[in-house]
């Protein structure tokens, strides 16, 4: 009888002891599979990026030193990870980065033979010099170099090619392709011919922008725009809207270009360091650091007086802006003197109340860009029933003299017919 109980305690004893052993290696085998999936997770993840300060002279797009732990939420984006000299631009990331974008990669040698070795020079920015190309199979183009001194555009160009990717508008300038070689990174843009904004409103040739023009430049990127705020998934803050970005092609039709600076709604609180060109910068998001889409309507309000006016931000624009909203028919005193003779006043009236609700010194008493894109068409659309009842009206006329005509004929008629019995 206590042989057959030492045999109970003794299978008891092994019983519990391979189980506290299994339980053991189950649970450190759940630690270890935890600690691993982290770890690999963090790998993937961005690190801390610091954005240094632009010092590309007065004009350009300026971004201050700030943290941003957040990264771009596009598919392959960790292949756009900023790494230190370089390393990421190795040929096996280089193939990675061409799949993951879905944007052709063009070869050095072609670009270099297109642009007659980078002498067809269309512009500066602050990205780097841009030059017009004809690629071998005969298709134009304007190729944006990155500079050597450019500390910030690298970062832009890792901006650009993920944002581009995959926002596609007829009111975005287009990016077709890009070329990593040599040392160099070019981002390969659809050319538009009529260049930027403002250089046909302050260039040297100084050709003139009709009324007609102005309006539906006006009402092109405010398309771009509200595509960016209500069609991208996730929405897109383009935070350095100015007339230098805004690019037109052979048709005269306006698109919203350079998003280097942009950034994608994908976090919270927007705080980073701040970016954008003086004279278009939001005073609340100079105040407070925080960028939103009305940053982007206060931006266009700007763009829009321009277009009234043709004074530049930097010649003290808000100034003359904010005398002429002293009285309602100020903004007649400003417009520009070129198309003053020209332009439908009441129009610009109409134009300057949406510019002034546009710079509202609240952000959330400004308009959405779907708003101002409704007022804008709003204004085409009444010209267009105005044109559609005068026509209306000649027609109408024409039709009347045209039966007097004809019945002073048949009365013609019946007064020779009379008249050949007498005879």
């Amino acid at each position: 009888m206590v042989h057959k109980t030492d045999l109970v305690i003794i299978g008891i004893s092994v019983g519990l002891t391979v189980g506290i052993l299994i339980a053991s290696l189950v649970f450190f085998g759940i630690c270890w599979y935890k600690k691993h999936t982290h770890l690999r997770r963090c790998s993937n993840e961005r690190s801390v990026a610091v954005l240094p300060i632009r010092t590309n002279g007065f004009g350009t797009s300026m971004d201050s030193s700030a943290s941003i732990s957040n990264s771009i939420t596009t598919p392959g984006s960790e292949i756009l990870d900023l790494k230190p000299q370089h390393s990421w631009w190795n040929n096996h990331t280089k193939d990675r980065f061409a799949s993951a974008s879905g944007i052709p990669r063009y070869n050095y040698k072609d670009i270099q033979k297109g642009t007659q070795n980078f002498t067809t020079v269309l512009g500066q920015g602050s990205f780097g010099p841009v030059y017009k190309a004809i690629m071998p199979a005969g298709e134009v183009v304007a190729v944006k170099v990155l500079a050597s001194n450019s500390k910030q555009g690298e970062k832009e160009f890792h901006t650009e090619v993920s944002l581009l990717a995959r926002l596609h508008h007829r009111n975005l300038v287009n990016l077709v392709g890009y070329c990593v070689d040599k040392g160099e990174r070019m981002l390969v843009y659809e050319y538009m011919s009529n260049g930027s904004l403002e250089n046909l409103l302050y260039g040297e040739d100084k050709r003139l922008l009709s009324w007609d023009d102005r309006l539906q430049v006006a009402l092109d990127i405010s398309h771009g725009i509200e595509y960016l705020h209500d069609g991208a998934v996730p929405p897109v803050i383009h935070r350095d809207l100015k007339s230098a970005n805004i690019l037109l092609d052979s048709f005269m039709r306006a698109k919203v270009a350079d998003f280097g600076l942009s950034k994608e709604e994908t976090f919270d609180g927007h705080h980073s360091g701040l970016k954008g060109t003086y004279g278009y910068i939001d005073p609340t998001y100079i105040s407070t650091n925080k960028f939103t889409m009305k940053s982007d309507i206060y931006s266009f309000g700007v763009i829009l007086f321009e277009l009234i006016t043709a004074i530049h931000p930097h010649q003290n624009l808000m100034e003359y802006v904010n005398l002429a909203a002293m009285s309602p028919e100020g903004v007649d005193e400003i417009i520009d003197s070129k198309i003053a003779d020209s332009c439908n006043t009441e129009e610009v009236r109409i134009l300057a109340k949406v510019a002034h609700r546009c710079l509202h010194k609240t952000p959330r008493r400004r308009p959405s860009m779907l708003e101002v894109s409704q007022a804008i068409l709003k204004v085409k659309q009444r010209r267009l029933v105005k044109e559609d009842t005068m026509s209306f009206a000649r027609e109408d006329f024409s039709r009347a003299v045209s039966r007097i005509e004809c019945q002073q004929l048949e009365l013609k008629k019946m007064a020779s017919i009379n008249e050949r019995p007498t005879e």
